[in-house]
Formats: structure tokens, C-alpha cells, sequence
């Protein structure tokens, strides 16, 4: 099913509820992801056997995107309240970029962000709603940071390497997913009820779909986002 967003692995799933599960499609001409000349970190370019390339567009194998945030936007419960897990989510700087791409995390959550790489990376967070920060990694190191308020998406960003780009999406809740590589999301253990569902994407925007789910039952809500 691919990627079921940091989720499955940060928190703790809610027992039982209802599944809404999918596909993210994509049509038309695959683009070209520009190329990253990493030839003044050569530390970095010794990682790759062939130059890597930005990750702005991401396109399987199978047709499907990768690196879409898929998310619960509205239908919650008001009285719906959900505790920061205890579990923290990882963002890695290795070969110069960020690992994953794209990632969700709670509202009080730590968010460790690495230098696996060993050279100066600098991390910059300029989100809206929440505090921007800018943190200088030199050497090998751990950070932690967290986040107030819901946010999507937060744009991660290193001054140093201008072609580091990640995404962030910060909710109060534990209801969302990122489609991996081979186009797929889970959202797991919701409650009866309907839901705006939303699907977003750094270059091709956002869709929304309704659904209604109850009891433990799995509903299939496919996207599709066509080439611009």
C-alpha cells in the first residue's frame, strides 16, 4: 500500500475505526527533475553513482506520485483530542538532502533533525503559524524542535545547499499519510463519520474528496494529478 506516512512508525495507532486507503495516479508527460551539481561537496557526490536530481516531481514506476501529504482537513469530532506521541520523527541530512522529502508530524511532537552527513548543513524552517527557526549544523549532530499549531505544509529549506528543499505537514491529529514509491496511502483507526480529505502536492496544489466511513470498514479514495 506504500507509505503510511511517519505515522505508522512515530505514534501509536488508534485501535480499531475505520480505513481510508488509496492510490496517488498521475497523467501526462513525466518532467525532468533538474540536476544537483554537488561537485563543491565531494563528500556528498561520492554517495551517488550517477548525479542526483531535485525530487520536486517524483513518478513511479507503476505511474503513481510520491511525496503527496494526504490528510484528514475537517470532520474530526470537536470534542476529538488526541496526546503528542511519545515517539519522535527524523529528519536526515545524508548526501546533501533531506530524508524523506516529505513528512507529517504532531502538534507537541519532537522533530529530530540529523547531520549524518558530517559538513555544515543549516536548517530553516519558515512556516507561518508556527515560529520559523534556523539552526546551523557543522559537524555530525542531533537538533530537536517542536511545533505549536497545525500547519500544512511547513517549508524546510539549508542556506548552505540551495537545492535542499523538504515539506512539513504539522496537524493536531494523527490522521494522515505520505505516498511512497509505490503511490500509496493509509489512514488509519477514524471514527464514524465524514471527512474532507485533502491531498497535497509541492508542484501541483491540493485536492480535496469526501468520505464517510463507519465502524472498521476500508474505503478506497484514489488521486489524480495531472502533468502541467
Amino acid at each position: 500500500m506504500g507509505v503510511v506516512g511517519l505515522a505508522a512508525w512515530t505514534r501509536q495507532p488508534p485501535q480499531g475505526g475505520a480505513t481510508i486507503a488509496g492510490n496517488i495516479k498521475f497523467t501526462g508527460a513525466k518532467p525532468a527533475n533538474p540536476k544537483i551539481d554537488m561537485t563543491e561537496e565531494p563528500k556528498c557526490k561520492a554517495k551517488y553513482q550517477a548525479p542526483p536530481t531535485e525530487e520536486v516531481v517524483v513518478v513511479n514506476p507503476n505511474g503513481t506520485l510520491a511525496n503527496v501529504f494526504v490528510y484528514v482537513k475537517s470532520g474530526l469530532p470537536a470534542t476529538y483530542k488526541a496526546p503528542a506521541p511519545a515517539g519522535s520523527v527524523t529528519l536526515d541530512q545524508d548526501g546533501c538532502r533531506y530524508h524523506p522529502h516529505v513528512l507529517g508530524i504532531m502538534v507537541g511532537q519532537n522533530l529530530e533533525i540529523k547531520n549524518s552527513d558530517g559538513i555544515l548543513h543549516n536548517i530553516k524552517a519558515k512556516g507561518t503559524k508556527n515560529r520559523p527557526f534556523n539552526i546551523s549544523q557543522p559537524t555530525t549532530m542531533t537538533s530537536t524542535r517542536t511545533f505549536t499549531a497545525p500547519e500544512v505544509m511547513v517549508p524546510l529549506e539549508c542556506n548552505v545547499h540551495g537545492w535542499m528543499h523538504a515539506w512539513l505537514g504539522v496537524l493536531a491529529h494523527p490522521f494522515y499519510g505520505v505516498s511512497g514509491s509505490n503511490g500509496g496511502f493509509s489512514i488509519k483507526g477514524l471514527p464514524p463519520g465524514t471527512y474532507t480529505i485533502e491531498a497535497w502536492h509541492e508542484k501541483y496544489g491540493t485536492q480535496t474528496a469526501t468520505v464517510t466511513v463507519t465502524g472498521s470498514e476500508t474505503k478506497a479514495q484514489d488521486f489524480t494529478f495531472a502533468a502541467k
